[in-house]
């Protein structure tokens, strides 16, 4: 698009600065004139009394032909695969198979031999490889280089990453190095039948509302994923061997493996690694968990979250937290469960003194078993669980983890 000022028409009243809601409009020598920070909303246009503003669009749409298949950023860590990888193969296959092309994964790091084998066994047509000693650990600038590299060169027609801190951190940077769109912390993906383009929902206004949302004109249609928000994809291949050929809709080299080497002209990072520290919340796998128990507001202080550990002992579970209850600085944020932080999906789920606020909802309402203790019986909480305690907490939380011992 592209907006201009017809200035012989344009008289200097200011209305189309005051509607402006981005202060991309400026007055110079009494004409008025747009910023760069202009996002061709058309709100001025309309302002105008003196119709002196002309919002134009382009002509043409650019051939996107050449584009096509999906792709998958598998997230290594510490030289592991994450477990959020799987489920965006086990959905990216279902969107392939929509398109009636080949799925494929991307991966960057060292020692990749193995966790390449992993993805192939999971259905990947093929694997992109950059296995470098550089790429051990994560950062941003080579990432953000690197893959916008990769899809300039092979040109995917879907680009899906996790919405995790890495992804959130180089997935909006490619996609402006791109020039194509992104939605963030997608929760719903599928394939109009129709047109073929990618219907990506996500929620918005905290939770109340869904929107989906397309990228019509642009290559890739890029998409973060929340973790935990779709199945991962089960083993295709179970006997496979390093070299072995895989039956493939899309191009093979080495058994799947597509080898790319580091480019050289991609620069230096900006940013150099001198070490690493691990906080000791970060072996907090809630993600990964298969028994929860999260404490919320109605525990009334912090001190007292000692019970919710306690029942988390006894079961062999992890402990999570709501908004409310790490806002207060009762517990750090790694335990934080919902829309702004975890999301799981555990075999059980039980969340204690916690009302039930939809962002919360939102992050937990996939668990498998989810039990709710409230005193009040009309808490939202109950909405959602499959067995509800209506009761004070603090006589019930001890009674179970007797129980349990």
């Amino acid at each position: 698009m592209n907006i201009k000022i017809l200035n012989k028409k344009c008289n200097g009243c200011g209305l189309c600065l005051k509607s402006c809601l981005f202060d991309a409009i400026e007055l110079i020598n009494k004409k008025a004139k747009i910023k760069e920070n202009c996002n061709f909303c058309g709100v001025c246009v309309d302002a105008c009394p003196a119709e002196a503003i002309v919002l134009e669009k382009k002509a043409g749409r650019k051939d996107l032909s050449a584009y096509k298949g999906v792709w998958t950023f598998a997230e290594n860590r510490g030289g592991k695969l994450a477990k959020v990888s799987f489920e965006l193969l086990g959905e990216g296959k279902k969107l392939a198979t929509s398109l009636g092309e080949s799925l494929s994964a991307v991966l960057f790091g060292y020692h990749t031999t193995s966790n390449c084998q992993e993805l192939l066994k999971r259905g990947a047509d093929q694997v992109y490889v950059v296995d470098d000693p550089s790429l051990k650990d994560f950062r941003d600038d080579p990432y953000v280089k690197l893959l916008s590299y990769l899809v300039s060169q092979y040109k995917p027609a879907i680009l899906l990453a996790p919405a995790t801190y890495q992804g959130r951190s180089f997935s909006p940077k490619v996609a402006a190095r791109l020039h194509t769109g992104l939605t963030a912390d997608c929760t719903g993906l599928k394939i109009d039948p129709q047109t073929k383009l990618l219907y990506q929902t996500r929620p918005t206004f905290g939770g109340n509302l869904l929107a989906t949302i397309i990228c019509e004109n642009y290559r890739p249609q890029m998409a973060t994923v929340r973790p935990k928000i779709f199945e991962e994809a089960s083993i295709i291949h179970p006997h496979l061997s390093p070299g072995a050929s895989l039956p493939s809709r899309g191009r093979n080299e080495e058994g799947g493996v597509i080898k790319v080497p580091l480019p050289k002209n991609l620069g230096k990072s900006r940013v150099n690694l001198v070490k690493i520290l691990k906080n000791k919340e970060e072996n907090i796998n809630l993600a990964d968990a298969e028994i929860i128990v999260s404490g919320g507001r109605g525990l009334g202080e912090p001190k007292k979250f000692s019970l919710i550990f306690d029942l988390a002992k006894v079961l062999g579970g992890v402990v999570g937290a709501s908004r409310a209850a790490v806002d207060s600085d009762w517990i750090p944020y790694a335990h934080q469960v919902g829309q702004t932080g975890k999301t799981v999906r555990p075999r059980l789920y039980i969340a204690c003194g916690i009302s039930g606020a939809i962002q919360h909802l939102a992050g937990m309402q996939t668990s498998e078993v989810i039990i709710a203790i409230n005193k009040d019986p009309d808490a939202p909480i109950f909405k959602v669980a499959n067995y509800g305690i209506v009761g004070d907490l603090f006589e019930v939380i001890p009674a179970l983890i007797k129980k349990f011992s």
